[in-house]
């Protein structure tokens, strides 16, 4: 093939370069080229762990065999075997960064539905000399990855598509290794983090998000991670396969999950009991979980059901219902410190986000277990007090003995291990030391006034502030944080914000590295509109 270059524009990310015809408006959003340097290094993490296995059990096979010489196996690190699917590639431009930056590839699909897409990628393959390597493929992605044959199937398999990835994860399990990884965006963050279409979204994922509850809506965006990873887990189940979510996040307009897919039928009898139900309070937002199977020992048992009642105990508001939603851990650790690792050593002029990625998957890498988060500037509205800055929140938290961290998926937000009823009495407490400061200042400007009709009426207000030092003159008794506080009436603990701990110089030390989680928002940031009928509905532009 003969490449006229004066033809043609060239937008080059990382170490590749794509052709675009001069006469064709190429929409190029750079924000998007963190989800692929995250991608080359969430490979590059994988393979790392496969060659280790690999290692591991040829050390053990030469164990068994006699030492009678002979030629020493081929090294893990120099064997190509990976195999790439990029079922939805567009320029391909995705697929050009995997074959030049990642190692031991033998093979990159590059799959399309469009004729020109798919001419346009094996263009852009051989002017990056990558021919060999990289192969565009026109066909639908659903019935091409229903198509591979065993011996065939990929051990990436990489899904981005416009909009929900649901429709093709069926055909994605099927076409992947056994401890293959799966790496799927979803870009509909309006349906799994909204609260405008929950038809829509249990009709996709198969339940339902927070909705536009008081606290709950502020919690939507991993409510969408663990309703996409249901989505492939229920998927998977179906072929004897369960998965493995090591790396899990909500970014800008769009989740990316990165899962490893294994056969195992006996882990896939554990799925029920990973499943769970969210019962959430729409006024204060107590929840109780409820799973959707039980094991004991090594009996699967029907649920038996979680002890909640029509209404709230702490403010007799309702309960809603969430999920069933993913209820196990969003990353692996390990896997993400791989990842840390691969970014440390990036060539920042190759990897142009790599601040970004540090500073989200240091967060990701640091968050405990336990589901959801809860947003500081929210959570004292309940009471109408001022937001508790996050370094006394977690102080008090850790003060009471339970766990905190921060999270990636929102700014201003914690996760903890502490009960419901606990976080409700720190805030109340807030409350109550807000009001204690507000009393000193007044009572401290009293001595200042000389006007005498000026100082009684402030006396007035110093009175019935000590009088009502623990609610706030906004709350009426018929909001849910006027009933929380009389719920509370009862716990007299003290809550200590002042007194460092363990735990909370643990935030602030990580607080104070510097950590890049959102990027800039330039001019035509953001997902493209939708194709036209007269193009394929799976074309995306460069940017995807």
């Amino acid at each position: 093939m003969t490449i006229n270059i004066e033809e043609f524009n060239i937008i080059k990310e990382g170490k590749a370069s794509v052709l675009v015809p001069k006469q064709e408006t190429v929409f190029y959003n750079h924000i998007q080229q963190f989800n692929r340097d995250l991608s080359v290094m969430a490979i590059r993490a994988w393979l790392a762990e496969t060659n280790a296995k690999r290692h591991e059990k040829m050390s053990k096979k030469r164990k068994l065999e006699d030492e009678t010489g002979g030629n020493e196996p081929i090294a893990c690190e120099d064997r190509k075997f990976v195999r790439i699917l990029e079922a939805l590639s567009a320029s391909g431009l995705r697929a050009l960064r995997y074959g030049h930056e990642v190692p031991q590839v033998s093979r990159i699909v590059a799959n399309d539905l469009l004729p020109a897409a798919v001419a346009s990628i094996n263009r852009s393959a051989e002017y990056n000399n990558l021919s060999d390597l990289v192969k565009g493929h026109e066909g639908d992605a659903i019935t091409y990855m229903g198509s591979i044959k065993d011996n065939e199937r990929f051990h990436v398999v990489d899904l981005d598509p416009y909009g929900t990835a649901a429709p093709f994860l069926e055909s994605a399990v099927r076409s992947i290794m056994d401890d293959g990884l799966l790496m799927v965006t979803c870009t509909d963050a309006g349906v799994l983090a909204g609260n405008g279409y929950p038809e829509k979204c249990y009709a996709l994922y198969g339940g339902s998000n927070f909705g536009n509850t008081f606290m709950g809506s502020e919690a939507n965006h991993e409510a969408g991670i663990r309703l996409i990873l249901s989505t492939i887990a229920n998927v998977a189940a179906r072929h004897k396969k369960c998965i493995e979510p090591v790396l899990s996040l909500s970014i800008d307009y769009y989740f990316r999950v990165f899962v490893r897919v294994k056969t195992s039928p006996a882990q896939v009898k554990q799925l029920a009991s990973t499943m769970m139900l969210v019962n959430h309070c729409v006024g204060c937002g107590y929840q109780v979980e409820q799973r959707m199977g039980r094991v004991s020992g090594n009996k699967f048992q029907t649920p038996r059901a979680s002890p909640v009642g029509p209404n709230c105990p702490c403010c007799g508001s309702p309960f809603h219902v969430a999920g069933p939603m993913w209820g196990g851990k969003l990353h692996n650790k390990e896997f993400v410190e791989k990842v840390l690792s691969i970014n440390r050593a990036a060539d920042t002029s190759v990897y142009g986000t790599t601040e970004r990625i540090k500073g989200m998957l240091t967060l990701a890498k640091e968050e405990i277990e336990t589901p959801f988060y809860t947003n500081l500037g929210r959570l004292p509205s309940l009471f109408k007090a001022s937001t508790i800055p996050l370094t006394e929140f977690a102080r008090a938290l850790g003060n009471l003995g339970h766990r905190v961290s921060l999270t990636h998926a929102k700014a201003n937000s914690i996760k903890t291990s502490a009960p419901w009823e606990d976080v409700l009495l720190l805030a109340a407490r807030w409350l109550r030391k807000c009001n204690e400061k507000r009393l000193s200042e007044l009572k401290a400007s009293v001595e200042g006034i000389t006007d005498e009709e000026k100082k009684q009426k402030k006396l007035q207000t110093i009175k019935e502030l000590e009088e009502n030092i623990d609610t706030s003159k906004n709350l009426s008794d018929t909001m849910p944080g006027a009933r929380v506080l009389k719920f509370l009436e009862k716990d007299t603990r003290e809550v200590d914000f002042d007194t460092p701990n363990e735990l909370s110089d643990g935030l602030v030390k990580l607080r104070k590295i510097k950590m890049v989680r959102f990027q800039e928002t330039p001019a035509n940031w953001g997902p493209k509109a939708r194709p036209g009928k007269k193009q394929k509905t799976e074309e995306k532009s460069v940017e995807q």
